[in-house]
């Protein structure tokens, strides 16, 4: 049974109309319209025809989400206002889980997933309209699927409707880049937020890489307890990311009368509900940038903003990329306020001072200025334009990146020396992996079954060049070292014949799956160890890391895999994605094959190794 009483009350509906007449005329539009509006959910069911009355066709409707938590929200949110259960009307697809029916008309996918989709299939067959919601984030992949998605419609499907829809954005750029596309602005409801500064007393030290100044986090905590006290309703409080929501929610632990939530990528499904239904007590929700428009959390009266945001950043001329701590921008300190006056007059306290809000960038950085663009180079040249000069973007990629990911992609055999793709290439694009990961799994699993002694990394230069440089691992695994022929023997691994070949296909696929997504911290930083500690897990980290091992099991399948024991797999693996990155212990620290210096933390379980193969790195 449809909710209309729910439908009814979305502000997004007054804009319908002007939408329906821009896709019925032009066959594109930019849909601004504030958070909590109702564009991600009315405007797909409207558009695929499922309101009832009869008067709207009967359409296939995409719709493409940055992030996994949202896509899955959305579905849910839709598929409650039609009155049904996810899979019915309305489906929806994250890498490892999909959940859609025969009769689904609307599919909320990540937009990594809608890549692999187009790249499979060009026409996007029996797809009538996409929606490209939260496009104003600016993520890599979405930039990538409207580029991808406008060649489509030029070329081969004039009549698939695209929406470009955000909460604020740069309307007049996505207008233009799809074809002077009519915008269409729908009126919020919003009510007055007062801000509140709310600086640390004592001076405290910057973000630095994934580091934030613990003294900061303290004083997170206590300005949460003062808004507690201070004001009425939930408190929404942004963070930079996973540790540093956990740590704060540590500080919060003894608030015995509120209910302190988690809310990021790798909460529980049923945590993520539990956030966007109103609450019994009163609720602390701790989020990333996540809450700041992707999802709508009620009863929220108060927010505090920790001034925080992480973004992907690379140093090619050493190879490490990682998501970096930056201040938030201008843009994102609007949008945190904003979720405090949904649905009430509210409060936003900000840990930082009035007079540095100057000083902050305007919005955030594109993904396409910053990141590593490895597999976007790729994406680019399996669509047939290798240098990506075709491609209708907001921002064109720059050189240096582009020159930094065709190296890259050639050393792993993704392209010939023009930049067109190859068979293999298309094979690594279709894993939706890093090819780098994607290179591993595939060369990994399928060698024979003896390790060579006189294998050398690929890329590899003397080791004993220094750059004076540092870089911290994060993640590694031991290899050569005395301690490997005892795990190998307890691994069971000298035991020949097929099932432990299968069993080195297996490890192989488990080990790159870690390495997709970034385990928990306390699972610590040998590969080996988060490796068993993943296998024995228990929380939603590990649920979707078995989903992502069926699925990379499945695309290797046949390959047989080394019979050896989980250590040589895991350094194995990581050698061949990072083969610079090899590295053997040189005075107190090691030298990676690139000829850069690498530290382990100081609690490291790896000190002492001789050898290491660093799968995870970053520049402090």
């Amino acid at each position: 049974m449809i909710r209309y009483d729910a439908l009814d009350a979305l502000p997004v509906r007054g804009a319908l109309p002007a939408l329906h007449d821009a896709l019925e005329g032009h066959g594109t539009a930019v849909l601004v319209a504030p958070p909590g509006t109702g564009k991600t959910t009315l405007v797909p069911l409207a558009m695929a025809g499922l309101l009832g009355g009869g008067e709207a066709p009967a359409r296939r409707v995409v719709v493409a989400e940055p992030r996994r938590i949202a896509t899955r929200a959305a579905a849910r949110r839709m598929a409650w206002l039609l009155g049904e259960k996810p899979g019915a009307s309305v489906g929806y697809t994250v890498r490892g889980e999909r959940v859609v029916g025969p009769r689904a008309r609307v599919e909320v996918v990540t937009t990594g997933v809608l890549l692999q989709r187009l790249q499979r299939d060009q026409e996007l067959t029996g797809v009538d309209a996409v929606v490209l919601d939260e496009c104003h984030e600016r993520h890599l992949d979405a930039d990538t699927s409207a580029a991808f998605l406008w060649d489509v419609r030029q070329a081969l499907r004039p009549e698939l409707r695209l929406v470009a829809a955000s909460a604020t954005t740069d309307a007049e750029g996505w207008s233009r880049l799809l074809g002077d596309a009519p915008v269409v602005e729908a009126r919020g409801v919003s009510y007055p937020v007062e801000v509140v500064w709310a600086p640390p007393v004592r001076p405290v030290r910057p973000p630095h890489g994934m580091r934030v100044d613990p003294a900061l986090l303290a004083h997170v905590a206590a300005v949460v307890r003062r808004a507690l006290a201070e004001r009425d309703g939930d408190v929404l409080c942004f963070l930079p990311g996973v540790g540093e929501i956990s740590r704060v929610a540590g500080r919060l632990a003894d608030l015995g009368d509120v209910d302190v939530l988690q809310v990021h990528g790798r909460a529980p499904a049923a945590v993520q509900d539990a956030v966007l239904a109103p609450g019994t007590r009163r609720r602390v929700v701790l989020a990333t940038s996540v809450a700041e428009s992707s999802l709508t959390v009620p009863g929220v009266r108060v927010v505090v903003d920790a001034g925080l945001a992480r973004e992907p950043r690379v140093d090619h001329a050493r190879g490490l990329s990682a998501l970096t701590t930056v201040r938030a921008s201008r843009a994102a300190a609007r949008q945190r306020a904003g979720r405090a006056g949904r649905e009430a007059p509210g409060v936003v306290y900000r840990c930082w001072a009035e007079a540095e809000g100057a000083r902050l960038p305007r919005f955030p950085a594109p993904e396409i200025k910053v990141a590593d663009l490895t597999a976007f180079a790729l994406q680019a040249a399996c669509w047939g334009d290798p240098d990506a000069s075709g491609l209708a973007l907001l921002d064109p990629p720059p050189g240096g990146a582009m020159a930094a990911a065709r190296s890259v992609l050639e050393a792993v055999g993704a392209v010939d020396p023009a930049g067109r793709a190859t068979e293999r290439g298309a094979r690594l694009a279709r894993l939706g992996l890093h090819p780098r990961l994607g290179r591993a799994l595939l060369d990994a699993a399928e060698l024979g079954a003896e390790v060579s002694p006189r294998a050398a990394p690929a890329g590899a230069t003397d080791p004993r060049r220094a750059d004076g440089d540092t870089a911290r691992p994060a993640t590694a695994e031991t290899c050569g070292s005395e301690t490997d022929a005892s795990e190998t023997r307890t691994g069971g691994s000298r035991v020949g014949g097929s099932r432990a070949e299968v069993r080195g296909a297996e490890v192989v696929a488990e080990v790159v799956g870690l390495l997709s997504e970034e385990a928990p911290r306390e699972y610590g930083d040998d590969l080996v160890s988060v490796l068993r500690a993943a296998r024995r897990g228990g929380d939603a980290y590990a649920a979707r890391w078995r989903a992502e091992v069926r699925r990379l099991r499945g695309a290797v399948e046949g390959g047989r895999g080394l019979p050896v024991g989980d250590d040589v797999l895991a350094g194995l693996v990581a050698a061949l994605a990072f083969p610079e990155r090899v590295a053997r212990k040189d005075g107190g620290s090691y030298l990676m094959v690139s000829g850069t210096r690498a530290e382990l933390p100081e609690a490291s379980a790896l000190r002492g190794a001789p050898w290491i193969a660093v799968a995870v790195a970053d520049r402090p």
